[in-house]
């Protein structure tokens, strides 16, 4: 059984889409979501720098678009083997697509509004999120919880993300907890966190002018790993997932629980293959970064 992972925000790369547009089909449609969610993709997908596709209104549809293309492929490639079905916060929208909880021009709707609402709660106060790396959630919680900030990431058992204020998170990286490291991350707030409530009525609203049908695909939840059958269930998670952290070491337990035998993860790819390549023992892992990787499957 094989695993297909959208990545999140933050593995975008300048210029990361420019091989699959030689295809004419992937570039009609990433014409035509440009035209759907105002945000010219292609052009992001590129020429536009890395400053430029950081924003996270940029960032998140890209990111879904790419995921989009390269998962149809993939998913026409493999035929009827059997496949699971996850995402990596932003990416879980990109799984539920490809699941056919709903559509690829409602999850091109539906991640431009998180995109704007998020980046709108972000601005509301200086908040970002660091990684601490050497330690599980179990460990790191506790402390994270006495210095005023929240695991929003729980990515391994030895990498957890915390987010909240820039001096709380300051504090953190000047006295890490023992036998950690703790790195900065480039991101606009404190994603997965209460920091980011005013985004989930955006999200609410549009999420209600959608009518998901239930996975024809076994999907994962970054909730707490497990394989959703309700899609209805899955568009209320994404909603309230903005404000909850993302569990990804949960859902790779589940991915090994479920007999996964290969890993593979859509474009942008590399961050979730990391993990995997350390967390799931004997199954094998592929980038799908290029047109040819496709080609590769078997």
């Amino acid at each position: 059984m094989r695993i297909l992972a959208a990545p999140g925000q933050g593995s975008q790369k300048p210029g990361f889409l420019e091989p699959w547009l030689a295809d004419e089909s992937a570039k009609d449609s990433l014409a035509h979501w440009s035209d759907l969610t105002g945000i010219d993709l292609v052009a992001h997908g590129t020429t536009s720098d890395a400053d430029t596709i950081r924003d996270t209104r940029i960032a998140q549809p890209l990111i879904v678009a790419a995921g989009l293309l390269t998962g149809r492929r993939v998913l026409a490639a493999l035929g009827d083997s059997p496949v699971h079905l996850a995402g990596h916060s932003v990416g879980e929208i990109t799984a539920a697509a490809l699941a056919g909880v709903f559509s690829d021009d409602e999850a091109m709707t539906f991640v431009a509004a998180r995109g704007r609402a998020m980046a709108d709660a972000a601005a509301l106060t200086p908040t970002g999120m660091s990684a601490v790396v050497g330690a599980g959630y179990d460990a790191i919680a506790p402390v994270l919880e006495g210095m005023n900030l929240r695991p929003a990431n729980v990515n391994s058992d030895s990498q957890v993300v915390a987010a909240g204020l820039l001096s709380d998170l300051a504090a953190l990286k000047d006295n890490p907890p023992e036998g950690t490291r703790v790195i900065p991350l480039d991101v606009a707030g404190a994603f997965h966190t209460d920091f980011m409530s005013s985004a989930q009525e955006p999200l609410r609203a549009i999420a209600s002018t959608m009518s998901p049908q239930n996975p024809m695909r076994p999907l994962h939840t970054n909730r707490d790993g497990s394989v959703v059958e309700s899609g209805q269930e899955f568009l209320d998670l994404l909603v309230g997932q903005v404000v909850s952290p993302v569990r990804w070491d949960l859902c790779m337990q589940s991915f090994e629980t479920s007999g996964a035998s290969e890993f593979i993860e859509l474009a942008p790819a590399g961050a979730l293959v990391g993990l995997a390549k350390r967390a799931l023992t004997g199954v094998e892992c592929r980038k799908i970064d290029l047109p040819e990787h496709i080609d590769e499957l078997s």
